[in-house]
């Protein structure tokens, strides 16, 4: 590839002093000829391109603060070359914005740049148009895409976590309603992504800078603490520092560096509101920070330290042995400084340091350091351990709500640390309990928990588990999960198998419920000769089944819905059927008959002008009968009242018209136009059997309001050790819009049965 860049320097705009060695590194000679580029001359003359070609295209654009729109590009490829990143990266830094704001395409970008940079930059672009604030169905989708792009290139989040850093850092241009909302998503979704990451330096200035828009009042109140007595402070830190200097060298423990800093506003203020605190009660808001040659020298340079000063009793936190999920290694004490005042003590390695500093980007920085013979080896899938969770249980996990509580759960909540019988590391979420611990080891050690052994001593199955603990599941062939179990773990992966153990355990209800409703949809005549039929097996394939049973239990909780089904089967029997002569003599019964009517799309109806929602009673006194509430789209009859209340009309199949006598019987059916057209809802009473949890009750009213269905009734039962019944009065519109209410709810992961009965008592 002969890249070329101009021998030109832009002059609207401050350029970082590798961009303009690089790009005067490749300036043409006057014959036309490329000067020798130094070491790694493409990777270089690709970085230069790329700035070259943002640079044209962004050319007249600007942004919010005045200045040139390429300042922006320039300084998100300066973060990224800050971490290490390759050549393609700071290249997609350079270019992240060009497909979304230009006319240059994905594909231009490959043909100019290379298919790598090309999925940089597409991926990036597609998380730009990522609305985390929207509806719930339409957020969790977000969350599981960027995850997705995550697990498949993780160099595209990082891409976009210095693109959100500088864009936070320009901020105060946009209006207040705009800083806001940006600074929370960056609060509640990026700050975090860059946590678990482990890239400190973007965490910390991420957190800090949506705080100062958050919460404006309690930022410069923090400012002005930490302000106060800095002086008094700074040089309280640096005696401490170069006291415990000349302690480390007098030992021959080799010093890298001994730095002190204060800590992050916006740290020191949660853990002031965590801890409900003053700030002058908070005891590590200034850290000395020690760093040493090897993993030995860690815990020397401890010893000493806490010989030189006293330290505080349970403030020692060994994060060496125990790394944190992001891999973050370090060993944190508070000693009493010089004056009687606290000071945070860590002690690392310089290895330790990058890592803490630079997260998953450490090995792109200093791979070239190699790593010390003692260092823990780390493979690639330790470091996602927690991207690999989240994939494989939200695969099964279909209730948006519960998705996105369980991934900013998982965000934000710090891990702790237990050991098998065997020594293994096993971490989990704060709070998790023995159960929790269970489903971690297996599915099958989880669903026969029987007992737990808490080092050495029984247990109750809600203990939560604190750090170092050494856990033993104590398991039983016939044992089975409780119900009550999902009232305390709070891992997702555990209550998603608890959850699926109970809608395995239903499989037959479930399996039965799916055939009423399809049995309805197609009518009885070839019905069972349909589910044996080969299309049958190819439409369960298409919908990702093995096996038509499976397919029927799928639909009978709700996992797919039944117009999916239904279309399938058509597409299947489309597909294996040549075309059905118009003589249906000999297709009276079997399968035939069935196949027929589902490829025919029905009859059409003619127009009709009457204003009545019902045909047939046009200007007679009428009410729809409140044992059945029949709906818009049901087959109804109308039944001729012996009192003054007129005609009632009833759903076919009401059980209260096996008593009436066929003189009072009027066919009716529903105006097509009427229904259409008209708004107007109607009362139906459903029955709910969910799993007994506190909330139950206000998810399912939540996602009801975010369905715009009205709810004017709602009455609990529940039965000790049991499911619980929840009884809803619905407004709906029509059997459609109950059908598709019905399939939403059944997503619901603690729903087990939906039907539909007769009034509330």
């Amino acid at each position: 590839m002969n890249l070329t860049v101009s021998p030109t320097l832009p002059t609207d705009c401050q350029l970082p002093r590798w961009l303009e060695t690089c790009l005067l590194s490749h300036q043409e000679d006057s014959d036309g000829h490329t000067a020798e580029c130094p070491e790694e001359k493409s990777n270089n003359l690709l970085v230069c391109k790329a700035f070259q070609f943002a640079y044209s295209l962004h050319k007249g654009q600007r942004r919010a603060s005045g200045e040139p729109y390429i300042c922006h590009p320039i300084e998100v490829a300066n973060l990224l070359r800050d971490l290490g990143g390759d050549s393609a990266m700071i290249a997609a830094g350079f270019l992240h914005d060009v497909v979304e704001d230009t006319d240059i395409t994905s594909e231009e970008i490959e043909a100019q740049f290379g298919q790598d940079v090309r999925r940089l930059v597409e991926g990036v672009t597609k998380l730009s148009k990522f609305n985390f604030e929207s509806k719930t169905e339409r957020q969790a989708e977000n969350f599981r895409r960027m995850f997705l792009a995550m697990a498949q290139d993780v160099r595209v989040i990082v891409v976009k976590l210095a693109d959100r850093l500088h864009n936070m850092r320009t901020l105060e241009h946009l209006n207040d309603q705009k800083r806001r909302r940006i600074a929370l998503e960056t609060m509640e979704i990026f700050a975090p992504l860059a946590n678990r990451l482990g890239i400190g330096r973007f965490k910390w200035e991420l957190e800090d800078l949506s705080f100062k828009y958050l919460e404006p009042e309690a930022y410069r109140k923090m400012q002005e603490y930490v302000s106060e007595k800095r002086a008094d402070r700074e040089a309280r830190l640096r005696q401490v520092a170069e006291t415990l200097r000349q302690r480390l060298e007098s030992a021959d423990i080799t010093v890298g560096d001994v730095s002190s800093r204060p800590k992050h506003l916006y740290s020191i203020y949660r853990k002031m509101e965590m801890q409900k605190k003053d700030f002058h009660e908070i005891y590590d808001i200034a850290a000395v920070r020690l760093i040493v040659g090897t993993h030995e020298e860690c815990y020397r340079a401890l010893a000493i330290a806490h010989d030189a000063f006293r330290p505080i009793p349970g403030r020692f936190k060994d994060y060496i042995g125990l790394p944190k999920p992001n891999r973050y290694q370090s060993l944190h004490t508070v000693v009493i400084g010089t004056k009687g005042k606290p000071i945070e003590v860590q002690i690392r390695t310089l290895e330790m340091h990058h890592v803490a500093e630079y997260g998953i980007a450490a090995h792109w920085k200093y791979k070239e350091t190699g790593t010390s013979s003692n260092a823990r080896v780390t493979t690639d899938d330790d470091k996602f351990t927690w991207l690999r969770q989240l994939l494989e249980w939200q695969k099964d996990l279909k209730d948006a709500q519960e998705f996105l509580e369980n991934v900013k759960g998982n965000l934000f909540d710090e891990d702790v640390y237990v050991f098998t019988p065997d020594g293994d590391v096993i971490p989990l979420a704060r709070g998790a309990t023995s159960v929790d611990f269970a489903y971690r080891i297996h599915t099958e050690v989880g669903n026969h928990c029987a007992g737990a052994k808490v080092n050495g001593r029984l247990v109750t199955l809600d203990t939560p588990l604190q750090n170092g603990d050494i856990v033993e599941i104590l398991t039983q062939k016939n044992g089975h999960p409780s119900l009550d179990w999902l009232n305390f773990v709070v891992t997702a992966g555990a209550r998603n198998r608890i959850r699926q153990w109970y809608k395995r355990s239903h499989r037959d209800e479930n399996i039965a419920r799916a055939r009423d409703m399809l049995e309805k949809e197609l009518g009885k005549n070839g019905f069972e000769a349909l589910l044996k039929s080969a299309p049958a097996q190819a439409a369960a394939e298409r919908c990702n089944y093995q096996s038509v049973e499976d397919l029927l239990a799928g639909l009978g909780y709700g996992e797919v819905t039944l117009n999916l089904v239904v279309n399938r089967l058509r597409e299947a029997v489309k597909a294996q059927q040549p075309p059905i002569a118009t003589d249906h003599s000999k297709a009276a019964h079997g399968t035939e008959s069935l196949l027929t009517g589902m490829l025919t799309t029905g009859p059409k109806l003619k127009p009709i002008s009457s204003a009545s929602p019902i045909l047939g009673i046009e200007g007679l006194l009428h009410h729809v009968a409140g044992c059945c509430n029949p709906l818009p789209g049901e087959p109804i009859i109308g039944v001729v009242g012996l009192g003054s209340r007129g005609i009632s009309i009833h759903r076919q199949g009401c059980p209260n018209l096996e008593e009436i006598p066929g003189d009072r019987l009027i066919p009716v059916s529903w105006n097509p136009l009427e229904q259409n057209g008209n708004r107007q809802t109607y009362p139906v009473h459903v029955r709910i059997e969910v799993i007994d949890r506190v909330g139950v009750l206000k998810d399912i009213l939540s996602h009801l309001s975010d369905l715009q269905i009205n709810v004017h009734k709602a009455q609990v039962k529940t039965f000790p050790g049991q499911t619980a019944e929840i009884d809803l009065g619905l407004d709906v519109r029509d059997h459609a819009h109950l059908e598709q209410t019905f399939n939403q709810i059944r997503k619901m992961t603690d729903v087990l049965k939906l039907r539909r009965i007769s009034e509330i008592e």
